[in-house]
């Protein structure tokens, strides 16, 4: 795990009641960083659609510039922080959604994935501790439990990532638990499951290069951008030999995160896990796309990708009591407003 240690930390007990809470949109202004970015850009959206003021900062090395219209944007990296600095004194809350997230590039080049996740995101840290900002959402990722011994997962099971994606997360994770139990940031760090779907609006949406999620990958093969669905395993102790993962649309992710700033205006820090708790197959989901589509999914089985665990399926319990929140969209929605977004734009 690349020397990571994990520290001791409990998330707290309170929550707070969603029909009581008072509206906290208005005049605050959240600075989402990777807004450019596929679920950085439908958090932002969300946060706009909700009053708040919403400024984008973006290298734009991965995000695409029409996903931040309508926004303003500033182009900038996590590493400069002059820039960086003035920015953030012009916020009350950071989302922090930038990173490089291939867990088979980062196995290839490390380097690279440590200095952007950990060492250019630790700059972040400190440009946010230079500024008033005390308010901190983290995007994190199931991939720092690597291969749980059991499903659903809690956020109290061990953190072990197998990939140096996984660790780089977990990096940063252990670093925002110190800076707030020294110097007082609050945070809430999300893991996320499997992101998937686009806007129901319409508006936005994923695409990715190279695209590597498999719900757009399915719909490429039924549009004949790629020859097929390659299956990585079908020998799985999986009912049907395939791996299971919990798909949670990307719109139930950004108001988790609306929810998760109104919850630091009156709690303390927690990391949750968000997901439906629901896995599905990929036979499963190449089934639920051929239903939603009427095309018939062209697939071969291949070989076992390295460290895919069986099963991966969230408890989102802590989640669901803590934000009073609940992931909302079924699997066949967000196929739905996948497909849609897909015919919409020809990605």
């Amino acid at each position: 795990m690349g020397g990571c240690v994990s520290l001791p930390f409990s998330p707290p007990a309170q929550s707070f009641n969603y029909d009581e809470r008072e509206f906290q949109g208005g005049n605050l202004a959240v600075l989402v960083v990777g807004g450019a970015g596929y679920i950085g850009s439908h958090a932002a959206l969300t946060l706009q659609r909700r009053g708040y003021e919403v400024i984008i900062y973006d290298n734009l090395c991965t995000g695409h510039k029409e996903l931040a219209a309508g926004f303003e944007l500033i182009v900038g990296d996590i590493a400069d922080s002059a820039k960086l600095t003035k920015a953030l004194n012009r916020c009350d809350a950071v989302m922090h959604f930038a990173a490089h997230a291939y867990v088979g590039e980062s196995v290839q080049n490390p380097r690279k994935y440590f200095q952007n996740n950990v060492t250019a995101a630790i700059a972040l840290l400190n440009s946010v501790m230079d500024s008033r900002v005390r308010k901190f959402i983290f995007s994190s990722t199931a991939a720092v439990y690597g291969n749980p011994a059991r499903s659903p997962i809690t956020e109290d099971s061990p953190r072990q990532p197998v990939n140096p994606y996984g660790a780089t997360k977990l990096a940063f994770e252990n670093a925002l638990e110190a800076y707030s139990r020294a110097y007082g940031l609050r945070f809430v760090t999300f893991r996320y499951f499997n992101a998937a779907g686009a806007d129901e609006g319409g508006t936005i949406g994923e695409n990715h290069h190279p695209e590597t999620h498999l719900i757009p990958i399915i719909l490429q093969a039924i549009q004949g951008k790629r020859a097929a669905l390659e299956i990585f395993g079908a020998d799985y102790p999986t009912a049907d030999g395939t791996c299971i993962r919990d798909y949670i649309h990307v719109n139930d992710l950004a108001d988790a995160h609306v929810l998760g700033l109104e919850y630091l205006g009156k709690a303390e820090s927690a990391a949750m896990n968000l997901g439906t708790g629901q896995g599905y197959s990929v036979h499963e989901v190449v089934s639920a796309v051929e239903h939603v589509t009427g095309h018939k999914v062209p697939t071969h089985i291949g070989q076992r990708r390295a460290g895919d665990p069986a099963e991966l399926v969230a408890d989102p319990t802590l989640a669901e009591k803590l934000l009073q929140w609940k992931a909302k969209r079924s699997l066949e929605q967000i196929i739905t407003s996948a497909w849609n977004w897909t015919q919409k734009t020809g990605t």
